[in-house]
């Protein structure tokens, strides 16, 4: 596999690579064709949001081999929105609140297929939840069932908060973690 290399990308320099990013992110996750022209507004619109974070990992001659982002959570966002009432099922209140109030929302990591199982998700995971702490806690959700991006999170000390949650328009069932910040 060739080396890869961590970059800290601005909105504009993966507004470039857009393209680029999303058919990563369609091949890691295994989505049909025309995923990525439907996904393609709401990363834009996730661009310009308070907290903005985003790591590439770059191979020797500058493709993309795992991309990872995310910014601070807040109400009326759809995914905060969607976990807070998964959450108000499973937690008591003033957990939820806790878990809510301050955190960081990891909304992308991907990893392309043929170079994951070599850490790339763990160094794109530390490079973009380096300090400073983008906030108290990090809150993410991932696809239920045994997968390399699960066992990662677990090994970097992310609780289950909800498990098999159903997110509104998504047939299948997702968990949603958290840990404290800094890692």
């Amino acid at each position: 596999m060739p080396s890869a290399r961590l970059v800290a990308l601005t909105s504009h320099q993966l507004g470039l690579r857009l393209p680029e990013a999303l058919e990563l992110y369609v091949t890691a996750m295994g989505y049909p064709p025309g995923t990525a022209q439907q996904r393609a507004p709401m990363w834009v619109g996730h661009m310009s949001r308070p907290g903005w974070r985003c790591v590439a990992a770059l191979d020797d001659e500058d493709r993309m081999l795992g991309i990872s982002y995310g910014y601070v959570g807040a109400p009326k966002q759809w995914w905060h929105e969607q976990v807070h009432k998964g959450l108000a099922t499973a937690l008591p209140p003033p957990a939820v609140r806790l878990w809510l109030e301050d955190y960081f929302e990891l909304t992308e990591l991907h990893v392309r297929p043929m170079a994951q199982g070599r850490g790339l998700g763990e160094a794109l995971l530390r490079g973009l939840l380096a300090e400073p702490a983008p906030a108290g806690r990090v809150l993410l959700s991932t696809p239920e069932g045994p997968s390399r991006a699960w066992r990662l999170y677990l090994r970097m000390g992310f609780h289950e908060l909800l498990r098999n949650y159903r997110f509104s328009g998504d047939p299948r069932r997702f968990a949603v973690l958290g840990r404290e910040l800094p890692l």
